[in-house]
């Protein structure tokens, strides 16, 4: 299981690629915590909250969610084999996985 410290800062690293996203995506972790990346307003904003306000929720497993963001696992992979789940704006799901796949 990935800490939540190790998951915000590994996303963080891929900040340079998420400040185009525009959204507020949380990430609700399986084996428990919360998320959010915050790309309004031009800069990306990652925070460890619980139930804060996102455009898109996906659910997934804190290992999952690393292996994710350092483009070891496929986001359309992981979500047609129910690795992660979207709830919300599918549109922004699709953008986001665009960014972390480049």
């Amino acid at each position: 299981m990935a800490e939540l410290g190790q998951l915000v800062d590994a996303i963080e690293e891929r900040s340079d690629a998420l400040n185009s996203l525009g959204y507020r995506v949380r990430f609700d972790l399986t084996d428990g915590g919360s998320i959010l990346v915050d790309a309004t307003g031009g800069k990306v904003d990652v925070s460890t909250v619980e139930g804060g306000e996102a455009d898109t929720v996906m659910k997934l497993s804190s290992d999952n969610l690393l292996k994710l963001v350092q483009g070891k696992l496929n986001p359309m992979i992981a979500f047609s084999t129910g690795r992660l789940k979207v709830q919300g704006s599918q549109g922004v799901a699709m953008k986001l996985a665009g960014l972390l796949d480049g």
